[in-house]
């Protein structure tokens, strides 16, 4: 489990905790998994970045749940969101050790690469340019998925991350975009994020 950083506490409710955490997990065993295919260092660390984010939320709710158990029957019936949370945790832990191999370019067994070959789409990371296309426009205006058979499933801006992003969400320069899809979907996409294609096909 990844060292915590000091955290201070914030009233926030046990479900949306839960809800954030068990959405990276998930995301993070994808990434996790496409990191070791493609031997993707960018993806591997997208996975150790997202790990931490975890264990500070599980942090959190364990603070809430404490807070919340106001005597044995409270306590009692908390015990079924803190395990929830915990395995959540332990899947997030194994998504990161997975992304570890690649980080210390130990590699992928040709056993393990051939069972992963059977995916049938995988994932990228990559920062709009300020002169890409996308810039400036909103997901549901571009029509990914139905043009290039690609999904934006996450966001970085800044500091904040955005999992599953609505059709109203707009793209700016600078987001670090992570997208699935067919390989040659995601190979057009990230040609227009990095603005060495300029037209979106029809």
């Amino acid at each position: 489990m990844t060292r915590l950083e000091k955290i201070k506490y914030k009233p926030v409710p046990v479900r949306d905790l839960l809800i954030e955490m068990k959405d990276l997990s998930e995301l993070m065993i994808d990434l996790a998994y496409s990191a070791a295919l493609f031997n993707s260092q960018p993806l591997a660390e997208e996975v150790v970045e997202l790990e931490k984010r975890v264990d500070n939320l599980a942090y959190l709710l364990d603070m809430s749940a404490m807070l919340a158990a106001r005597d044995a029957r409270d306590a009692e019936s908390l015990v079924g969101v803190t395990v929830v949370a915990a395995a959540t945790d332990k899947i997030s832990d194994a998504a990161a050790d997975m992304a570890a191999i690649v980080l210390r370019g130990i590699g992928v067994h040709p056993i393990v690469l051939e069972a992963f070959k059977k995916m049938e789409e995988q994932l990228t990371k990559v920062e709009t340019k300020p002169n890409s296309v996308l810039v400036g426009k909103r997901l549901g205006e571009l029509q990914l998925a139905a043009k290039m058979g690609v999904d934006i499933i996450a966001i970085r801006r800044d500091k904040e991350l955005t999992i599953n992003p609505k059709e109203d969400e707009t793209i700016k320069k600078g987001d670090i975009i992570t997208a699935r899809g067919a390989p040659s979907g995601i190979e057009e996409f990230e040609k227009l994020a990095e603005g060495i294609v300029q037209t979106l096909e029809s």
